[in-house]
């Protein structure tokens, strides 16, 4: 399951190919009410055909008949009045900085779109002035970045999601999180249930759970899911998890069971406030019942639970 940047980088790598005009429009900055964050894509080709979004609808359908064969990059600042809101039946109001680049050809797009298929994660800078642009290799802590001058774009993934156990469930969310740019880590040292995995680009490793918490998830950009429904596979996970930076750890089972997994975690020596930040039963309470629901519940509360924790880094900042 793609994301949103590799769709819309891949539509305009067709459309180039096919000797159509293209440009790349990225959001630089918002103010006020804006329904989609700075540094996100879309593309529109010669003829007004657009893929990916800048503003979740409402300037879309201006973009889509504004393109000029302009060769140099260039940004201005786009304000969506209330009556145009009223016009295109969307309440948004707000203002965006968005930057559009003419591009030549498909080359680099197609440096991107193999950086993001092997998951790593790459920063796009673009000057303004020159159109110049430049790719360079950079950490989980480096970000979307706009000075007026140059637009840094991050492509890949900046946040990981570490799935304790191979099952039916994980395979839902971890197709869910590739969709959302985390880079998915399952962790299966039960030969029958690895088998059966079919979810491609995700790192599969055999480790004991304990080990393969130590190694791939204890940063603060860091998600720790206990998805086997075995204690003593989800219990060891926990036992390393809680205690460290992970931002959201979370474990599948009821509420009764949860109960009894914070005694036995709380008996074996973890500290009350480690123990608190277990979410279970894991997933926002939506009614759900078949594994792709709860996939869903599950990968929508780490969707609130990092909004908010992104908004506090912010705000600490």
């Amino acid at each position: 399951m793609d994301n949103s940047d590799n769709e819309v980088l891949q539509q305009a790598v067709t459309w180039l190919d096919d000797g159509h005009r293209v440009e790349l429009i990225t959001v630089a900055k918002t103010f006020g009410s804006s329904p989609r964050p700075p540094g996100s894509l879309a593309a529109v080709r010669d003829d007004g055909h657009l893929v990916g979004s800048v503003s979740g609808g409402c300037i879309e359908k201006q973009l889509a008949i504004r393109i000029d064969g302009e060769t140099r990059s260039r940004s201005f600042a786009h304000e969506i009045s209330n009556d145009e809101a009223k016009k295109f039946g969307l309440p948004c109001g707000g203002k965006i900085e968005l930057v559009f680049e003419a591009l030549n050809d498909a080359t680099e797009l197609k440096r991107i779109i193999d950086d993001i298929k092997n998951r790593r994660r790459i920063a796009r800078t673009l000057t303004l002035d020159t159109g110049n642009t430049e790719i360079t290799e950079v950490d989980r802590d480096t970000h979307f970045q706009f000075d007026g001058q140059q637009i840094r774009k991050i492509f890949g993934p900046g946040w990981r999601v570490l799935l304790i156990g191979g099952g039916q469930l994980s395979r839902f969310v971890a197709q869910f999180a590739q969709a959302l740019d985390y880079e998915v880590v399952v962790c299966e040292p039960r030969p029958e249930f690895i088998s059966a995995w079919n979810v491609d680009g995700c790192i599969i490793t055999d480790a004991l759970p304990e080990d393969a918490v130590l190694q791939y998830a204890t940063d603060h950009h860091s998600v720790v899911l206990a998805l086997t429904h075995d204690p003593n596979l989800d219990d060891s996970a926990l036992i390393e998890a809680l205690p460290s930076n992970a931002f959201y750890v979370g474990a599948l089972g009821s509420k009764a069971n949860n109960e009894r997994r914070k005694k036995r975690l709380a008996g074996i020596g973890l500290e009350a406030s480690e123990v608190e930040r277990l979410h279970g039963p894991v997933g926002l309470n939506i009614g759900s019942r078949s594994a792709a629901e709860i996939a869903i519940a599950i990968v929508a509360e780490i969707i609130q639970k990092r909004n908010a924790f992104e908004q506090s880094s912010r705000t600490a900042r």
